[in-house]
Order: structure tokens, then sequence, then C-alpha cells
């Protein structure tokens, strides 16, 4: 799941799974494999690394690989990011 931001300010959480593609025209449009469309405040590069680092985070608690889990500090650090961004871009 990725967090994401409608024009609104609103934010939302979307299955990453379920993107089938991605449009800057010059919004940022998400559609779903479902033909759902979500556009978002987020540049089209910023939802395509939140959907690699969430598929990462899925490889990385699996033990695939042998890339390690994020410890819980990380985890933390990565949610105050996402929370600033959040608040920073209603501002």
């Amino acid at each position: 799941m990725i967090l994401l931001t409608r024009l609104s300010g609103t934010a939302f959480v979307l299955n990453a799974d379920l993107i089938e593609r991605l449009d800057s025209t010059p919004d940022t449009v998400v559609t779903l494999v479902d033909g759902k469309k979500y556009v978002v405040a987020e540049d089209l590069l910023e939802v395509v690394d939140e959907v690699r680092a969430w598929r990462s985070g899925i490889i990385a608690a699996s033990g695939i690989g042998g890339v390690e889990a994020p410890s819980s500090s990380h985890r933390a650090h990565l949610t105050a990011v996402s929370t600033r961004r959040d608040v920073e871009g209603e501002a």
C-alpha cells in the first residue's frame, strides 16, 4: 500500500499491486487494472519511488534475496518523512 494525495489535499492509501499505468498530463494520473483513475498531487517519479519502496519492503520482509527488513527506527523515519511531506504540501 502506498500513501498518495488527492489534488484536494486529502491523503489516501492505494494498493500498488492494482496500478496498471501512470500518466503525467501534466497532473499525475494513476490508472488501476479495473480502469478506475486517480489524479494525485505527487509527481509521476514520486509515485514510482513509492511503489519501488513498497515492493522492496515486501521482499525484505519475506527474506527473499538476503535483504533484511527495515528496522523499526527506519520505518519510523520513513513515516516521519512522508508525514512531513504531506504537511508541507498542504501549506
